[in-house]
């Protein structure tokens, strides 16, 4: 199976230990009202047709999107007879694109979204950003007490760092794709080769284009997402603020290094009932693993 998400690569964040002092937040950070947006969805129920009965919820990372997930949400129905709602995050895929976008932004389009789909005790699973932001609603002041009944991270921690400047690369390549006016992938694979060397890396950013159009455009809005790279690396709580007692997994690719001995404790100060499990895989565990990673998130849900 392809890579399905480049969300934060192996190669574009470098991790810090838990900060000793308290971080000053970015300005974005500091809005007082968010308003959120209804995001676009997948829904595969169980055969009984519940959509509402202890749902799985999957959150993709970084220019990701729902239907990354469609093989994966299929078995999981499967497996745990239960509806599975893979979500597309503001500004990715259909979902409306708006400013801002921070954590605290898309948690709280997710806190929307169960409230609107009348969704209680929900299994929240997200990769990688997507994890940061299933993170943040389990930690979100505004999360309701029968919400939230298990939460299962791959492959990232609630840290705080910075991403390397080649995912400003990539979008500077994006950019340079639509002012091209390219009208095949293999322009556009042309362009962006010199700011990506692996193959299924650019194969991915380019499933982004808008296939109705021509010239090539992509569905993301750049100009919102290129300023808003610096902040992903960012995580709006701190342990002293808030916790969450329920029931946690993270799931650590053997071969990432997003997950480990630095950040671990800060994810147990912030998850103090949580657990990890290792997969052989790098950092898009879900991607490499598939069998192994559905199990285990199986085995977790079913099993509490």
């Amino acid at each position: 199976m392809s890579r399905l998400s480049i969300s934060l690569s192996s190669r574009g964040l470098r991790s810090q230990r838990p900060a000793a002092r308290r971080l000053v937040c970015p300005q974005r950070y500091l809005s007082t009202r968010i308003e959120p947006v209804d995001l676009h969805y997948d829904v595969v129920p169980p055969a009984d047709g519940s959509k509402t009965d202890k749902p799985l919820v999957i959150l993709h990372g970084l220019f990701g999107m729902k239907r990354n997930w469609h093989s994966l949400s299929k078995a999981f129905s499967r497996d745990l007879k239960r509806p599975v709602y893979a979500l597309d995050l503001r500004n990715h895929g259909t979902s409306p694109h708006v400013e801002p976008m921070t954590y605290e932004a898309m948690a709280s389009d997710v806190l929307h979204f169960c409230e609107k789909h009348s969704l209680t005790n929900v299994s929240l699973l997200g990769h990688s950003m997507g994890g940061k932001v299933a993170m943040a609603v389990a930690l979100s002041p505004s999360l309701p007490q029968d919400l939230l009944a298990h939460l299962i991270v791959a492959d990232i921690a609630p840290s705080r760092g910075s991403l390397s400047s080649e995912f400003q690369g990539y979008v500077e390549a994006m950019n340079k794709i639509e002012a091209s006016r390219v009208s095949s992938r293999k322009e556009a694979q042309e362009i962006l080769a010199p700011y990506e060397d692996d193959a299924m890396t650019r194969a991915f950013l380019l499933t982004n284009i808008d296939a109705k159009l021509n010239p090539l455009k992509f569905q993301v809005p750049l100009h919102i997402i290129g300023p808003a790279i610096r902040d992903i690396g960012w995580f709006p709580h701190e342990p002293q603020d808030a916790t969450w007692n329920g029931k946690t997994l993270f799931i650590k690719g053997s071969k990432s290094n997003y997950i480990n001995k630095n950040n671990l404790p800060l994810a147990k100060q912030f998850f103090p009932n949580m657990s990890i499990e290792i997969l052989e895989a790098g950092h898009w565990v879900h991607a490499e693993k598939p069998n192994e990673f559905r199990k285990m998130v199986t085995d977790f849900v079913t099993a509490s």
